[in-house]
């Protein structure tokens, strides 16, 4: 599993985060992340909001119900050995 660094601007802190799992969903990138390796770990659903010419992506959490519910279903149906609870 990917481990990745986000430095968190509100914190003042890098945070690390194991990748599960991309995909693009109308030209927008996100990416399922979690916490931890363990089988019961938190996982977050995070978005690349940077513009195409920047050159390091900038990634929110996704909090708006109606995409998190449709980017959810994606990754549910990608990682179907994965049991993901809301």
């Amino acid at each position: 599993m990917e481990k990745i660094r986000f430095t968190s601007d509100e914190l003042q802190e890098e945070i690390e985060f194991f990748v599960l799992e991309q995909t693009k969903l109308n030209g927008v990138s996100y990416i399922l992340v979690t916490d931890s390796e363990e089988d019961d770990a938190e996982c977050l659903i995070l978005k690349d909001t940077s513009a195409e010419n920047e050159t390091e992506s900038v990634y929110e959490i996704v909090e708006e119900e109606q995409e998190l519910s449709a980017i959810l279903k994606v990754f549910e149906e990608l990682l179907e050995d994965i049991d993901i609870e809301r």
